[in-house]
């Protein structure tokens, strides 16, 4: 499904009639690294009222939380917070490593 089907249910319910979906999408997947930070960076700057979560890797055998140099206080707090969960959910520890 192309990013205007999955933020638009308007869009959706004309191109797919019969999906279950509804509402608008809280979680894109994107091909690559590249159309990810492109894609990101734009939903935030447009309409996400300056409040993100993610990127996150999936995929792995451990979710990976990314922070860019722009992550913003309330960023880093939200993506601590997600990654303190998923430590408690899978019983992990948390590796924080510093550059």
């Amino acid at each position: 499904m192309q990013a205007d089907a999955a933020l638009s249910e308007e869009v959706r319910s004309h191109i797919f009639p019969r999906s279950r979906l509804k509402g608008e999408a809280n979680l894109l997947v994107m091909p690559g690294i590249d159309a990810a930070n492109i894609s990101m960076n734009l939903l935030k700057v447009v309409g996400g009222a300056g409040i993100t979560i993610g990127p996150i890797l999936l995929g792995c055998s451990r979710a990976v939380h990314i922070l860019t140099p722009s992550a913003t206080v309330r960023r880093i707090v939200n993506m601590t917070s997600l990654a303190v969960v998923d430590s408690q959910q899978s019983g992990t520890q948390i590796s924080i490593p510093f550059a």
